[in-house]
């Protein structure tokens, strides 16, 4: 089923794509590793910015959330020293009715947020 359903993830990012980001497979063999590229919001302190994310999707996605992690060093309240994002959607709050398309990426994960802070202990 998470083949499937990413499959279909991918045909509607590539049917619709956002302007701020791109995401898809880092190998044509492989639909469960994506990497995603998001681009600083220009009304923020991170325009300009071009931030590479990637993206693991587990086995049994949509069930369980993709883990997301920024590859390029980003100073944000929600982002931790390694990358990892710390916000509820990814974790406690996921729902299958969730998309990377609708969350991970067109949401503008860097944009500027005050909403909770970021620790080393998350995802």
């Amino acid at each position: 089923m998470a083949s499937k359903r990413i499959q279909k993830e991918l045909k509607d990012l590539q049917k619709d794509p956002p302007t701020s980001c791109s995401a898809g497979p880092t190998s044509p063999d492989d639909l469960f590793h994506w990497q995603a590229t998001i681009m600083g919001p220009g009304d923020s302190p991170y325009a300009g910015g071009v931030f590479v994310v990637k993206i693991h999707f587990p086995p049994d996605y949509p069930f369980k959330p993709p883990k997301v992690n920024f590859q390029t060093k980003v100073y944000h309240p929600n982002i931790n020293s390694n990358g990892s994002i710390c916000l509820d959607i990814l974790k406690e709050q996921w729902s299958p009715a969730l998309t990377v398309s609708k969350k991970a990426c067109v949401k503008g994960s860097v944009a500027p947020s005050t909403a909770g802070h970021c620790y080393d202990t998350c995802m």
